[in-house]
C-alpha cells in the first residue's frame, strides 16, 4: 500500500515539474524583451522585415484634431498596404504600395487608382518603416530608456515642417512599439499615434 501512495506521489510530483517547465518556457516565448537588453531589442525593432498592426492615429493641426483607426500590413518585399477602418466615411479606402507604384482603391465604392513611378512613396510618416528607415539613416538618431520602456529618437528625412522630431516608444517585456509622437518644428507634437495591435511576423 505504501509503495503505491509512493509511486502515485511520484508521478504527481513529475507532472507537476514538467507543467512548470512548459509554464516558463511559454512566458519566456511570450515575453522576448525580458531576455534581451535594451541594445538588443532596439537592433531587433531596427531589422523587422514583416509586420501587422492596428493603430490610432490623432493629428492635430492649427484648426482641428482628426482621429483614424488604420490597420498597416508590412511584407518582405518592401510591399505596404494601409487600410482605414474608421472614421466610417473613410472605411475601405485602401492604400498599397511596392516600392515603385502606388494604388489607391476605396473597396466600398469599388474605385481603384494606380500611379506609376510615383516619387513620394516614402513620406509615409504614419509607417512603422519610414521611422525605422529614418532612424537607420540618422546620425543624431540615439535611444534612452526608463524603467518600463526604451524611446527611439529621430528626425526626419523629409524637409517638412509639420514633421520633424520622431519619438517610438518600445515595450521593454514584449518588445513590441507602444505609440509613436511626431513633432513639428516648434516642438508641438502634429501626429501622435497608439499601437493597438502589433504582430511581429
Amino acid at each position: 500500500m505504501k509503495k503505491k501512495y509512493w509511486l502515485i506521489l511520484l508521478i504527481l510530483i513529475i507532472i507537476i515539474v514538467i507543467g512548470l517547465i512548459f509554464f516558463r518556457k511559454s512566458v519566456k516565448n511570450n515575453n522576448i524583451g525580458n531576455n534581451k537588453n535594451s541594445q538588443e531589442i532596439v537592433d531587433y525593432i531596427l531589422n523587422l522585415s514583416s509586420y501587422e498592426t492596428q493603430i490610432t492615429v490623432t493629428v492635430t493641426s492649427n484648426k482641428n484634431t482628426n482621429k483614424y483607426i488604420i490597420k498597416q500590413n508590412f511584407q518582405d518585399s518592401n510591399k505596404n498596404i494601409q487600410e482605414v477602418i474608421e472614421p466610417s466615411n473613410m472605411a475601405g479606402v485602401k492604400i498599397e504600395n511596392d516600392g515603385t507604384n502606388l494604388k489607391v482603391e476605396n473597396t466600398r465604392l469599388n474605385v481603384s487608382k494606380i500611379l506609376e513611378n510615383y516619387s513620394c512613396l516614402g513620406d509615409n510618416c504614419l509607417d512603422l518603416s519610414t521611422f525605422l528607415k529614418d532612424y537607420k539613416e540618422n546620425n543624431k538618431s540615439y535611444f534612452e530608456e526608463n524603467d518600463k520602456e526604451i524611446i527611439m529618437n529621430t528626425v526626419s528625412n523629409i524637409e517638412n515642417i509639420y514633421m520633424q522630431e520622431k519619438t517610438l516608444h518600445i515595450d521593454k517585456v514584449t518588445a513590441k512599439p507602444t505609440q509613436m509622437v511626431i513633432k513639428d518644428n516648434k516642438q508641438k507634437t502634429t501626429i501622435y499615434i497608439l499601437y493597438n495591435e502589433v504582430k511581429i511576423n
